[in-house]
């Protein structure tokens, strides 16, 4: 195998990473809320986090473990994309296997809430993180590339999730038990979720790709991975 055939795989095999854990955290929110609806029937929950009480558990289970599988496969550009992609691994799987409190938990159901909203919040801070400062390096820019329109998506992303999170947060502390039935959590965690898949769907190419340069008789090879 010629060393460009096994660049070219290393290349695909990266994006399709990307956009597996892209895809995953898109599609989460609707399949859940919808999902639940079609399961158990009855009406919204009151996070996403909630929904591991419904018939639903072993997708929001297996989805977040999936994630986490995924993450701690991701070997980015540098070596502070390792460590983040592990850690963001861990707070997924973390999230998943640490569930929210329920409504009449005891004091071990609280211990256990508390890891849960910390791995959460974990996942939430390193995958801003990742968006707004790792997935806007580049060592050069391509001539035509649409990266400058990337790294707006990816910042607003990361901006969306870190405000949706301290949004969360004045939720928990602030809204009275009235304010609460309207599922601020619910909408905030899935906005984020849903911010977070569109920027990984974005950085494996399935969103707002470079189009390839069109010379006559010269074959385009795949973009740089600190350039996707």
């Amino acid at each position: 195998m010629s060393p460009r055939t096994v660049s070219d795989n290393l290349v695909h095999n990266y994006l399709f990473l990307r956009r597996a854990i892209g895809f995953l955290g898109v599609a989460l929110p609707f399949v859940l809320i919808f999902g639940k609806l079609l399961v158990d029937g009855g009406g919204l929950l009151n996070s996403i986090s909630g929904y591991y009480y419904s018939g639903m558990r072993d997708v929001w289970v297996g989805t977040m473990c999936a994630i986490g599988v995924f993450l701690l496969s991701y070997r980015g550009y540098g070596r502070i994309d390792d460590i983040a992609g592990n850690i963001a691994a861990v707070a997924a799987v973390g999230v998943a296997l640490f569930p929210t409190t329920p409504a009449h938990g005891d004091r071990t159901d609280e211990i256990i809430g508390m890891l849960h909203l910390g791995f959460a919040a974990v996942f939430f801070l390193t995958l801003a993180f990742f968006c707004i400062v790792l997935f806007t390096k580049s060592d050069k820019a391509i001539p035509g590339g649409r990266k400058p329109e990337r790294n707006r998506l990816y910042v607003t992303s990361g901006v969306l999730m870190l405000v949706c999170l301290a949004l969360i947060v004045l939720c928990g502390l602030f809204f009275d038990e009235e304010t609460r039935a309207f599922y601020p959590a619910l909408w905030l965690e899935s906005a984020a979720i849903l911010a977070f898949g569109v920027a990984w769907l974005t950085k494996g190419g399935t969103l707002l790709p470079d189009k390839p340069a069109a010379v006559s008789g010269v074959p385009t090879r795949p973009a740089p991975l600190s350039e996707v």
